[in-house]
């Protein structure tokens, strides 16, 4: 997969650039790189896929940045799978829970699975260097997951961003950053 670079725009009607605020006169968009820094660093996502019905099923699980997409696995019957095989289109989300600080990222595209060997050790590692002990140690409460999606018993998926936007909120300074690829 090759990652590609976004072009980046501040959306000014989301920002404190329409409403400054002392320290907001020169908000500027979120650098992509920047964005790709936080999404290695995030533990927790967000899921959102859609049923055949066209309802919504959101639900958290861990995932790792890797060349140029984000990737989680799923077990084979869980309900995110079976929304995928059905409609590949989906949405993760992370960030931070506040007002005052953080940056909120979303990535929107297509799932694709993952089935060959050879990349699925490498976001294998991406996962184990994102985690550490959590999926290496005995004791993690992931140990064993490179091994679950080996076997298959657990599904690997990319998600190459059509679009991502991120949504800054340091010190009460907002800014709404849309990458377009």
């Amino acid at each position: 997969m090759t990652a590609k670079q976004p072009r980046t725009e501040l959306d000014a009607r989301y920002s404190s650039a329409l409403n400054p605020r002392p320290g907001a006169e020169n908000v500027t968009a979120t650098e992509w790189a920047e964005a790709q820094r936080r999404l290695r660093a995030a533990e927790i996502f967000w899921i959102t896929t859609v049923r055949a019905d066209g309802r919504l099923h959101v639900t958290p699980l861990i995932a790792a940045w890797h060349d140029g997409a984000l990737h989680f696995s799923t077990g084979r019957d869980e309900q995110k799978a079976k929304n995928l095989a059905g409609n590949a289109h989906c949405a993760l989300t992370t960030g931070h829970n506040s007002l005052s600080e953080g940056l909120d990222i979303v990535i929107e595209g297509m799932a694709e699975r993952v089935t060959d060997p050879a990349r699925q050790d490498e976001v294998i590692a991406a996962f184990e260097a994102q985690y550490g002990d959590h999926i290496t140690s005995p004791e993690g409460t992931f140990y064993g997951y490179g091994d679950s999606i080996r076997k298959g018993d657990d599904l690997l998926f990319a998600v190459a961003p059509g679009t991502a936007y991120s949504f800054g909120h340091d010190s009460q300074v907002f800014s709404h950053t849309r990458y377009t690829f």
